[in-house]
């Protein structure tokens, strides 16, 4: 910890010290820490669990089985109706058999372990805190000052209407990462189709008002930490996107806040996890939900994941989004006013750690007779 000769403790002095190593979580762990920097332990009310919670409870997520859906019919009509109700009332739920290769998968989560286990001299040359920057490597430092940092690497690359130039990528995951991509897109087009038919909408709907035509793909490193119980691997939040598609390893960490309990949502080989994002909640007027998680620090590891989030295109995201009017009626009237894509990002990153969703700042205040 850095302490001035008054004892004050230093944050900014600390954590630019850290940020200068450019060596990420996994520096720290490597350098044979036993005690974590002050910057990355959260307060207490961060770290404590609802009081409705009831210790490793492991929560049966909804498990959708994706064979035969694309050849339309009954079966379709059934995994329509198991994602509208998932989505409505979990905000996330399991894919199996969802046709992306296991081994595209297990090659992915190789190659982000193969990236951020390099050494730092080739990982720096990408460090990066700058957003505008599409493909970065850094440690989800916090945004404002003495919010707490949380124990990860991360490596971002981000697809503008499902493109990015190859040669940005590191090369030692390059192959894996267009790949793996490639078939998120796939996997967008029909997740696409699914949620617009469980809306009760044309197939069509979502993607051509193309909310999800770009991603950003987050690699992400949890390395072993010597004192989980004081920080975590992701702060609680919600998602700033339409969808996010996850893939996780072997190890578990990952929760969701359901009923105010913190439950486990344990790994499934060959699996991937959707999520709804806080857009989908508002362009469905709450029809489907976006639920907070949250990623825990551990005493293994390393933890590897990768989520694909997807967001509008370029073209999309310069025009206003609100509730879809084709669902709303006198009876179901708009719960969100309209607002830029940009607008809700920026929102949410001022706000920091004060605010877990930018929901609430969104939503239309109705005064009732």
């Amino acid at each position: 910890m850095v302490v001035t000769s008054n004892g004050k403790y230093e944050w900014a002095k600390e954590m630019k010290e850290f940020d200068e190593t450019k060596a990420g979580v996994k520096g720290l762990v490597d350098a044979g820490i036993s005690k974590i920097p002050q910057f990355f332990v959260h307060p207490p009310e961060s770290l404590a669990t609802p009081s409705k919670t009831t210790k490793n409870v492991q929560l049966e997520l909804p498990t959708i089985d994706f064979e035969g859906v694309q050849t339309g019919g009954a079966r379709r009509k059934e995994v329509v109706e198991e994602i509208r109700k998932a989505a409505g009332i979990w905000g996330f739920f399991r894919i199996v058999n969802h046709g992306v290769p296991l081994h595209i998968m297990d090659a992915m989560l190789e190659a982000v372990k193969r990236f951020h286990e390099q050494p730092v001299e080739e990982k720096k040359l990408l460090y990066s805190a700058d957003s505008s920057q599409r493909v970065k490597f850094n440690s989800n430092g916090p945004l404002r000052e003495y919010d707490s940092a949380c124990w990860r690497d991360i490596l971002t690359c981000v697809f503008h209407d499902d493109q990015l130039d190859p040669e940005a990528i590191p090369l030692t995951c390059r192959k894996e990462v267009q790949e793996y991509v490639k078939c998120m897109i796939q996997m967008r087009e029909i997740m696409a189709e699914l949620l617009s038919e469980a809306l009760g909408l044309s197939s069509d709907h979502l993607s051509s008002i193309e909310c999800m035509k770009s991603e950003a793909l987050a690699c992400l490193y949890y390395p072993i930490c010597p004192e989980p119980e004081k920080t975590l691997g992701t702060d609680k939040h919600s998602d700033t996107t339409f969808l996010t598609l996850l893939m996780q390893d072997t190890i578990g960490g990952l929760q969701i806040l359901h009923d105010d309990q913190w439950v486990d949502v344990p790994p499934v080989r060959g699996a991937l996890i959707a999520n709804i994002g806080d857009l989908m909640q508002i362009i469905s007027n709450d029809k489907f939900i976006s639920v907070e998680h949250r990623v825990l620090a551990q005493p293994v590891g390393p933890r590897i994941s990768v989520a694909c989030f997807f967001t509008p295109s370029l073209r999309a995201g310069a025009k206003p989004f609100a509730p879809i009017k084709e669902i709303l009626s006198v009876e179901n009237p708009a719960l969100y006013r309209e607002f830029l894509f940009r607008e809700y990002c920026q929102y949410y990153k001022t706000k920091g750690q004060d605010v877990t969703s930018a929901l609430p700042h969104f939503r239309i205040e109705r005064i009732l007779p």
